[in-house]
């Protein structure tokens, strides 16, 4: 690395490798824990999923972003859903088809999967 311009380029190149998009912007935002127990419950592939599925369908308004521990380590993989009002709703024990599930009926047809809420323990 030779300057701070080269660092920079190296970070958005990442970043459009993950998928990952900022969280500045009022629409729906998605939220994967990324702590040591949800990465050790296979969060990883879950956020590359979203991140995945919403560039590809070009989902509009909506942001995915990862966060640490939610304190939820039993139900990790976990992934909050905000709307533009800021209410939560908190799928546990997600996996790639799971969160496939999630980004058709939640984001794009604004159903909710209620089978994987945090309320529904047959999860």
């Amino acid at each position: 690395m030779k300057s701070l311009a080269e660092l920079k380029a190296i970070k958005e190149k990442m970043q459009g490798q993950v998928g990952v998009r900022s969280n500045d912007h009022a629409g729906t935002r998605v939220v994967v824990g990324m702590a040591t127990c949800g990465i050790a419950a296979g969060a990883r592939p879950v956020l590359q999923v979203i991140s995945q599925l919403v560039q590809e369908k070009n989902i509009a308004d909506v942001s995915v972003s990862q966060t640490g521990c939610i304190g939820l380590c039993q139900y990790e993989p976990i992934v909050e859903v905000y709307n533009k009002d800021g209410e939560k709703v908190t799928y546990i024990n997600m996996n790639e088809q799971k969160a496939r599930e999630v980004v058709d009926r939640h984001l794009i047809r604004g159903q909710v999967a209620t089978e994987y809420l945090v309320g529904n323990m047959n999860n």
